[in-house]
Order: C-alpha cells, then sequence, then structure tokens
C-alpha cells in the first residue's frame, strides 16, 4: 500500500458499499499484516467486527479485535485509548490498525467529533510505522462525511483502486468543526468558579445531585463529579482563574459544560496516553475517558468544553 508522502504513517480510507466489498477491502489488509509478522487491530462497529471475525475463521485469533461502538462511543477516547495503546505496545516494526469510528448511527453531536478525530490522528501519528485503514459505507453515510473523508485522509481506496486524495487538508476539518456549540433551553448554571475549597465543594456538590436525578449508579455519579472537577481545575490552572459551570437533562444524556477565558491551542489536547509517573496534565485525558461524547469549542476569546454521560451507560 503506498502513501501520498514520505512519511512512515499511512491513513487510507476505505469506501465500500455493502459487505462483499467491505470483507474485499479488509480482509487482505489484515491477512498481509499476519503473513508480515506485523501486529494487527481492528475496532469497528459490533455487526462489521464479526462480519471479519467470520470471514478471518481461525486467523481472527490472533487480531486484536473491538467493538468500536463501545471503545469508541466518545471519539475524543479513540486515539489515546485504542489506536495508541496498540501501537505503543508494539514499538518495535509495523502496526496494522482498522479503525472504523464513523458509522451511519453516529448522531448529528457526535458526528463533529468523529470528523476532527479523523483529522488528528494525522497529527497523533506522524512519523510512526503505523498504517490505519478507515472504512466508510458509502451506501449509508450522508454526502458530508465521505467528503469529509476526502479532507481528513492523504489515500482513498475504492473498488477502482487506490489513489492520492487532492482534498487532502486535515487542519480544514479540525478547525471547520471548532464552532460554537447549541444552546440549552435551560440549564443549572454556577458563575465564577474560583479554586477555593468552599467553590469547588459547592459545584461538586451540586453535580453530584444534578447526576443523582438522572438515575446514574453510585460509581457514575462519580464519574460525573470527577469529570467535572477536572474541567473546573483546567480552568483555574489553565482558564484565568476561575470557569462557569452548567449542568443540563436532555432525552438521552446528562450534559456538564464548563466554560473559562483560556484558549486551548494543542489539538491533541486530552488525546495523548499519559507516560507512567505522569502527576500532572492528565484532566482532559480522564475526561475524555469517561464522557460518553466530549465537545469543544475553543478560541481567543475563550474555552467551553461540553461533557455529555448517557443514560443508558448506567
Amino acid at each position: 500500500m503506498s502513501t501520498a508522502t514520505t512519511d512512515p504513517f499511512v491513513h487510507p480510507a476505505l469506501f465500500y458499499r455493502d459487505p462483499e466489498e467491505y470483507l474485499a477491502g479488509t480482509v487482505p489488509f489484515i491477512l498481509d499484516g499476519l503473513a508480515a509478522g506485523d501486529p494487527v487491530a481492528v475496532s469497528v462497529p459490533g455487526a462489521n467486527l464479526e462480519l471479519l471475525r467470520t470471514a478471518l475463521g481461525g486467523d481472527a485469533g490472533r487480531v486484536r479485535l473491538l467493538d468500536m461502538t463501545k471503545e469508541g462511543r466518545n471519539p475524543g477516547r479513540i486515539i489515546p485509548g485504542v489506536l495508541r495503546a496498540f501501537a505503543d505496545a508494539h514499538p518495535a516494526g509495523r502496526v496494522r490498525i482498522i479503525g472504523e469510528p464513523i458509522w451511519a448511527g453516529r448522531s448529528e453531536l457526535e458526528y463533529p467529533a468523529c470528523a476532527q478525530h479523523e483529522a488528528l490522528i494525522n497529527l497523533a501519528f506522524t512519523g510512526r510505522e503505523v498504517t490505519i485503514l478507515c472504512p466508510y459505507d458509502t451506501a449509508r453515510l450522508d454526502a458530508r462525511a465521505l467528503a469529509d473523508a476526502e479532507v481528513t485522509h492523504p489515500v482513498l481506496i475504492d473498488t477502482t483502486g487506490e489513489r492520492v486524495s487532492t482534498g487532502y487538508a486535515p487542519q480544514r476539518v479540525i478547525g471547520g468543526y471548532n464552532t460554537p456549540l447549541p444552546e440549552p433551553a435551560t440549564s443549572t448554571t454556577l458563575d465564577s468558579i474560583a479554586g477555593d475549597a468552599a467553590s469547588q465543594a459547592h459545584a461538586r456538590a451540586v453535580t453530584r445531585a444534578q447526576a443523582r436525578q438522572a438515575g446514574f449508579s453510585p460509581d457514575r455519579v462519580g464519574d460525573v463529579e470527577l469529570v467535572v472537577a477536572e474541567l473546573l481545575a483546567n480552568s483555574v490552572d489553565h482558564g484565568g482563574g476561575r470557569g462557569r459551570l452548567r449542568i443540563w437533562p436532555e432525552p438521552t444524556q446528562l450534559v456538564c459544560e464548563v466554560s473559562d477565558a483560556g484558549h486551548l491551542t494543542d489539538p491533541l489536547a486530552g488525546r495523548r496516553p499519559a507516560p507512567a509517573g505522569q502527576l500532572r496534565g492528565r484532566g482532559l485525558l480522564l475526561v475524555n475517558h469517561l464522557a460518553d461524547l466530549v465537545r469543544v469549542h475553543t478560541g481567543p476569546l475563550g474555552t467551553t468544553v461540553r461533557a455529555c454521560f448517557a443514560y443508558l451507560a448506567n
């Protein structure tokens, strides 16, 4: 498989219309990797995962198989928790991964985070001997998703063969979906939360009450509280010394949002695995691991981080 640059990282999009085209584009990729002695991982939605498991037969046991609808429910979790976790565990030689983070069931709220994730992969793996093949279902995905795939992948593959993407410009997607988030109708709001113990304790108590009212289990209540605490700590440390907390229920999820005056300039913040022994700088990474969806809007005037917790995730 060739690439559009001399970078050892290879990131093609595979366009498929049906199960036959899916298997034709993925199974040889897996088997070629196994034959070459490359570690291979597959993280795709459940139905496609079972399709591949059946097609691989006895070879399935030699592949790391993950359900993307669980491992990558939050797109912000995929780079550190799926892709880097596997690649970093095999630092010598080439690693092959199939990742399918965008499928027809993704919501309108999730999609921008998915597209940004695909663009950020290129930054996260520059210089690495890693190939990440990303399938796209042309029969079920809309025109926007397919067009964005050409912007976020330097190489495109379909039934006609492989070609360089003339539209490749991942920064355009990273910036293009960095837009203000939709406003809630109502919310519980705490303004100007500072770093003192009383302000932080009050914010945590309000968060606990909202999470319990949403019907979350005690463990999940703890997760929500921890996410809010980490976001507020970031606001105190990096966002001008204080933040605003808003919490509100939606039909399928509880939403917690922290805004401050900081500007998040690192596009991979919260998406790099923390080195062993690192005591600070884990806040956004922890948020990505615990929340079911994280959306960010950032700029010179401030940053808003919105963490969503699905009711069904209890």
